[in-house]
Formats: C-alpha cells, structure tokens, sequence
C-alpha cells in the first residue's frame, strides 16, 4: 500500500465516519485496544494473529525495556513482534539492501531517517495532522518529510550536559552549579582550575572528539549550523569565540590536546580521562549515566550546563519509523504510535534511563528507579536548549557539518591555520549544504 493510497484511505474513511459512523467504521467494542485518537483506517481488533518485524539496534539497558514493553503490546493486541538486532555500524547498509531487495521491515530504529524517506509511513495520514504536536517542537520538525508529512516518530533523545567527580571539587572546597546558580563559562573555568590544582589532576576540563558535542558549546555562545528553515544560522564572531575558548583550553594544557590531535577526524570519548580521576569535570551526555554508574569509582553526578548567551545542551536522538511497503504497514504505524504513547515510552525511559520526546513527559518530569537526580539535571536541560539547536541537530547535513567542524577545528588546534579561518571554512560548508 503506497503513502498515496494510505491518505486516500484515511480521507475516504473519514467521509464515511461523519455519514455513518456506525456502519462504516472498522470499530471496536469494549473489550478490544482502544483505537488513537483520530484513527480513521486502523482496527487494532485485526491484528489478532498478525506478526511484526522491528529492526532495532540497542545502545545497551534499552534492549530489556523494549523486550518487556513488546511483552506488553503482544498481549494488549494478539500480535507477535519480532525484534532483530542489528549493529548500528551495519544498519543503514542493512535497511537498504532489504528495500532495494523488495523485503522491507515492518519498523526499524534509526538515528537518521531520510535515507528511507521515500517508503516511510506518513504517521499522520493514520493519527491526524497534530499528531507531531505531541513532541517537542524542534524534535518533531526533524521528524517532518518535505511536504510536512510526519515519517518518523521520535522515540528517545540525548542531550550533552557536564558530570563532574563530586569528591574532586569537596575536596577542593568549590561548590557545584544549581539550575537556579549555573555557571557562565568564565567561572566554570576558573573553578575546574581550582578543582584540579587541590586535586593534582592533569586536566581541568574534557570534552569528546565530536562536532556534535562542539555544538554544545556553540549552542551556548548563541550560534548553530541552521535556524528552524534550514537556513544557515552561524554567527562567525560567536563561533570564532567559542572555538577560541576550547583552543586556548587545549593550547594552555587545561584540556588534552594529545587526546584530541591523536584521533584524526574521527569520534573518540574522553570517558576514560574522567574514570581515570584526570579530570574534574567531563562533557558529554546522559548515555554515560548507565555506563559510570557501573564503572566509576568514585562519587560523581551530572550537573547543569554552562550559560553564556544560552542555557541548555544539545539534542540528539532516535527515532521509529514504519515502512509502508513492509508486510504489515497498518500494524507498523499502530505499534510505532503505540510504543510512542505517554505511558509507554514513561517506561521505556525509566527502564532504558531514556530522555522523552514528548512535550507531556518534559513538562511532568520522569521518577527514573536509577541515577534519577542525574537523569533529571539532564531532563530539565531540555527545556532550556533553544530550538535553533534543534533545528539544527535535525537537520539533513549536520553530520556532515559536523565533520568539516572537525577537521577544520583540529587545523586549528595543531596551529596550522587561526580560529577565523577555520569558522570560514564551516560557514561555506554550511552555505553549500543549505543550498542542496
């Protein structure tokens, strides 16, 4: 069934509903799943018997919570989900081979959707025209295909954020940054130098090797790659002067400038610094609150982002998408809105120690069972992060801004080329990816 087909369906059952409703509409009784609200074509009674294949990969905690929630949809609906797990590194490559093969999925996990966004679900042509409503503004506009129809749905978002080794700054007698006292750079720096002289750490400050967790910092000097219409939004002073800063932190051994020439242009996490009690406080994101509550030995917690002209992080996330030639799409589109409903990814996120995409879980909070106090200095971040930032990390070509970032940026720092030129070459990266 093609997208077209899915919306005339969806219209026609509409027109049919306001004639007689009774009559034309798939319905349900009592005791079957209660139906979404504005479901014009979906009859979960159907489903009865019915399997569904959901291409996932796992970040690690999450696989568990999403078997049990599965567990759950299984017994709500009759039907049988099958989940089949894939490396991230092989996932695109293995998405595509099965649609260019005629053997799409039913649903998968992605971190970028647009590379199916030519066989993808429009959810709305199922759930109504304010379904992306639901979501965070800037999360679902990334979510949007280019006639405004919603193919993907977003399914848990990270944002990057600082944690610090508690016992560091006690000893040091530097108290540590409150939502109502955050930081400004200046006086972060100033303090991470006082918590690593007290402690004799080799380090003030680490941050991983990647142009998504320099747009934190860009982020709060008031700058970004793109604006909400994909228009290039970087302000070249305020760039020029958060890259300066994280040079001069690196030029003046506060931050490891080994550690970042000696891993060319690709990712590398600074955890192992920050496990290593080199370093009192390490930027990166809420991923790592699983990791270290289990690897560190020493007492540490997340604590707010630094203001400068914006507070907050920088989004990332995933998202679930529905593929309209899989075996099952009605299937597809009412368990990717299933799994996405309030309760739901509530739990998803207490089990997986997930940030929501829904503007109801932001506003209400989430009581996670571990780490809650660091997963809610995260959680409260998101409300503070603009939504350049996200219109930003949702955009087609970040990623590859990102890279140029960092490749122009190393220049930079290995004192092959100055700040200014460096922001020149991401500015005609960003007017080239814009103009596509």
């Amino acid at each position: 069934m093609t997208r077209r087909t899915l919306r005339t369906f969806t219209a026609a059952t509409a027109l049919c509903l306001s004639a007689a409703l009774v009559a034309c509409s798939p319905g349900t009784t009592e005791e079957e799943p209660a139906a979404p609200a504005g479901d014009g074509t979906i009859d979960p009674a159907e489903f009865e018997g019915k399997t569904l294949e959901y291409v996932y990969f796992t970040d690690g905690p999450d696989e568990e919570a999403t078997r049990e929630l599965i567990a759950d949809f299984e017994e709500e609906t009759g039907a049988t989900v099958e989940l089949s797990i894939v490396p991230f590194d092989g996932l695109e490559q293995t998405l595509q081979s099965r649609i260019s093969g005629g053997n799409s999925p039913d649903v998968a996990r992605v971190a970028n959707w647009r590379p199916y966004e030519d066989v993808l679900i429009d959810m709305t042509g199922y759930f109504g025209e304010d379904y992306p409503d639901q979501f965070i503004e800037g999360i679902a506009a990334g979510a949007l295909g280019a006639d405004g129809g919603m193919l993907a749905v977003p399914s848990d978002q990270t944002m990057n954020g600082p944690l610090v080794n508690v016992e560091a700054f006690e000893k040091a007698g530097v108290e540590l940054p409150t939502a109502e006292d955050p930081w400004d750079w200046e006086s972060m720096i100033a303090d991470l130098e006082k918590v690593q002289q007290a402690n004799d750490m080799e380090f003030a400050f680490a941050i991983d090797k990647s142009g998504h967790r320099i747009s934190t910092v860009l982020n709060q000097f008031g700058t970004g790659f793109f604006n909400a219409d994909g228009e290039v939004a970087l302000d070249d002073a305020k760039a020029a002067e958060a890259l300066g800063l994280l040079d001069e932190l690196m030029q003046s051994g506060a931050a490891s400038k080994d550690f970042w020439l000696e891993q060319g242009s690709r990712y590398a996490g600074a955890n192992e610094i920050f496990l290593a009690e080199e370093v009192p406080l390490y930027l990166s994101g809420n991923w790592q609150v699983g990791l270290f509550a289990e690897a560190a030995e020493f007492e540490w917690a997340a604590v707010p982002n630094p203001c400068g002209e914006n507070c907050g992080g920088f989004p990332g996330g995933k998202y679930m998408v529905a593929f309209e030639d899989g075996p099952e799409p009605e299937l597809a589109a009412y368990f990717v809105e299933w799994m996405n409903r309030t309760e739901n990814q509530e739990k998803l996120d207490q089990l997986a120690s997930w940030l929501p995409t829904r503007n109801d879980l932001v506003e209400s909070g989430i009581e996670y069972p571990n780490r809650g106090e660091d997963m809610s200095v995260f959680l409260a971040d998101v409300a503070e992060t603009p939504e350049d930032a996200y219109a930003t990390a949702a955009h087609p070509g970040f990623d590859e801004a990102a890279t140029v970032l960092i490749e122009e940026f190393d220049k930079t720092v290995a004192g092959q080329q100055d700040v200014g030129t460096t922001v020149s070459s991401l500015h005609a990266t960003l007017d080239e990816l814009a103009a596509r």
